[in-house]
């Protein structure tokens, strides 16, 4: 079974139908559903996720909680080796990666995942053996 690494500009796109990205992300997590990946969230793209649900409600946040366990992903926890790896990655990439991408990307790299989907087209070559998969808006 492959593992599959969601980054927050995904989820946030699925959530929101109105996200230029909305229809590729869909499309993308259900791809992976179909073949069987086991999905993962990192814990930061987790809390990034949750941002804006939060601003409206707690039930709105609820409601994201409810949408991992029906996917399901399971939201994987910033570990030491995760964090040591992101700031290695951070520090690699300079500003081209953010840290919440690094977070992300490297959970992918400590759990040997086979593809991180992302919305984010800024990422620079990572060259860490890992499939990036982009969802632009004009996937949809």
């Amino acid at each position: 079974m492959a593992l599959t690494v969601l980054d927050a500009g995904i989820l946030i796109a699925i959530l929101n139908a109105d996200d230029a990205h909305h229809v590729g992300a869909r499309h993308a997590v259900a791809a992976g559903r179909d073949r069987g990946d086991r999905l993962v969230v990192p814990a930061s793209a987790y809390a990034e996720t949750l941002v804006a649900p939060f601003r409206r409600s707690p039930a709105s946040a609820d409601a994201v909680d409810e949408f991992l366990d029906a996917l399901p992903a399971a939201v994987e926890p910033a570990t030491r080796q995760i964090a040591r790896r992101a700031a290695d990655l951070r520090a690699r990439h300079g500003n081209r990666l953010r840290l919440p991408d690094a977070l992300a990307v490297a959970t992918a790299i400590v759990l040997e995942a086979d593809r991180v989907v992302t919305t984010d087209g800024r990422w620079p070559d990572l060259g860490i053996g890992i499939r990036i998969e982009v969802i632009g808006a004009t996937s949809d």
